[in-house]
């Protein structure tokens, strides 16, 4: 039966969808798409395997053996392979490069650390249920470390050596901010002219903008004394950090998308000493990297205003990860995932994102370079929690759409 009349005998029973699915479907890259659905099941295999190794970001031991996995599957597609160590990070960056016979210079990037401690992966295994695949780091990150080094090895099978150099880097630190790894990622990056980051989205999006992230530290001195028999002697630095963090809880800008949240509150060792130390620590939000700024002078400001006399009190923000910021080239580079997707009878859709990724130490918004795009990794969500799962069916997509990108970004399309 010919196409066109197969399309009209859906429409006919009223599967119009259906029929506009399969007209788009048949204009995909059929060797491609084979070239996925072949890699599918052992990909997932290697997820079971990788995301049943510990891999916290403080945890030098899985994180070795999430290395040495990652560095061999580099090697396998002919990469040549550098192990980087990242401190203080307690793991390694794993760095693979290719020589093509192009003009254009691609780098593809993702962590492989997760936020969970060590036994978490003997606490919840890999599992599947249905089209989901659960356990610690199945989507943030290690379906999209296991998609990038899948996806070469697929542009390797069909030939693909339309660019100058084809970079990888895999990082250990990212969950907490990168602080081991981010002068090499903005090192490699200067030197590209396109970087596709893997981080897990929540559906059929790409990332074309996402959050820079900054600490907002508050630390209170006061005088210690007996709770009991003197506590009039005393300067209660619990006291004056609470009047403080209801002084500061609204240093955020709802106009400019800045939220800062206090998360983190200590103070005191024993009940029956009026605590001498108090510390707050709150998560800060931002797009525009010059509210870091003016949040600190409007803290400075606020807190000379003391409930507690005689009590010292300072506050300083540590500007962690700068944003990715929104550009006219991201977007284009979207738009191209868009419309391979569309090869696909899928569709795309660019986002901004409020949380921050190892994208804002790629981009360099003084230049507009490298054009970046993240978001490309695994469909997954309940990220960071115990509920994490990724989505299997998105991995056949995700792994044609990595190679239709390189292939368009090797031709500066």
């Amino acid at each position: 039966m010919k196409k066109k009349h197969l399309i009209m005998l859906l429409v006919a029973l009223g599967c119009t969808a259906s029929a506009a699915s399969f007209a788009q479907t048949a204009q995909a890259d059929q060797a491609l798409l084979q070239a996925a659905q072949k890699r599918k099941d052992v990909m997932v295999k290697d997820l079971a395997t990788l995301v049943n190794i510990d891999s916290g970001t403080d945890d030098a031991k899985g994180l070795t053996q999430v290395e040495t996995v990652l560095a061999q599957r580099l090697k396998e597609v002919g990469a040549s392979v550098e192990i980087v160590a990242a401190p203080p990070a307690a793991g390694k960056m794993v760095i693979g490069k290719l020589q093509g016979t192009g003009t254009k210079n691609i780098m593809l990037m993702i962590h492989y650390d997760t936020v969970f401690g060590v036994g978490e992966a003997a606490k919840r295994p890999f599992k599947i249920s249905g089209n989901k695949a659960f356990g610690p780091g199945v989507a943030d990150a290690k379906g999209g470390a296991l998609l990038i080094v899948y996806a070469l090895d697929i542009a390797r099978e069909r030939g693909f050596k339309d660019y100058k150099t084809l970079t990888v880097l895999f990082n250990p630190d990212e969950e907490k901010s990168s602080l081991g790894s981010r002068g090499m990622i903005g090192k490699l990056s200067s030197g590209q002219d396109y970087v596709l980051v893997f981080e897990p989205p929540e559906a059929d999006v790409v990332t074309v903008a996402t959050n820079g992230i900054a600490y907002v530290h508050l630390d209170v001195k006061g005088r210690a004394s007996h709770a009991g028999s003197a506590p009039e002697a005393g300067r209660n630095a619990a006291v004056e950090l609470s009047n403080q963090i209801i002084q500061l809880k609204d240093l955020g800008s709802t106009a400019k998308g800045t939220t800062v949240n206090w998360t983190v509150i200590q103070a005191g060792d024993r009940v029956n000493i009026i605590p001498e130390k108090a510390s707050a620590t709150a998560d800060m939000r931002m797009s525009d990297v010059s509210e870091i700024q003016r949040v600190q002078a409007d803290a400075d400001k606020i807190i000379r205003n003391k409930l507690i006399p005689e009590t010292e009190v300072s506050v300083k923000v540590e500007n962690r990860r700068p944003p990715f910021s929104k550009n006219a080239d991201s977007d284009h580079l979207a738009a191209t995932a868009d419309s391979i997707y569309k090869e696909l009878g899928k569709s795309i859709t660019p986002v901004s994102m409020r949380y921050g990724t190892d994208a804002g130490f790629a981009y360099n918004p003084k230049t507009g370079k490298p054009v970046v795009l993240d978001g490309m990794g695994i469909v997954g969500d309940r990220i960071h929690s115990s509920d994490e799962w990724a989505d299997l069916d998105s991995v056949v997509p995700r792994l044609y759409l990595t190679v239709r990108m390189m292939e368009a970004m090797g031709k500066g399309k």
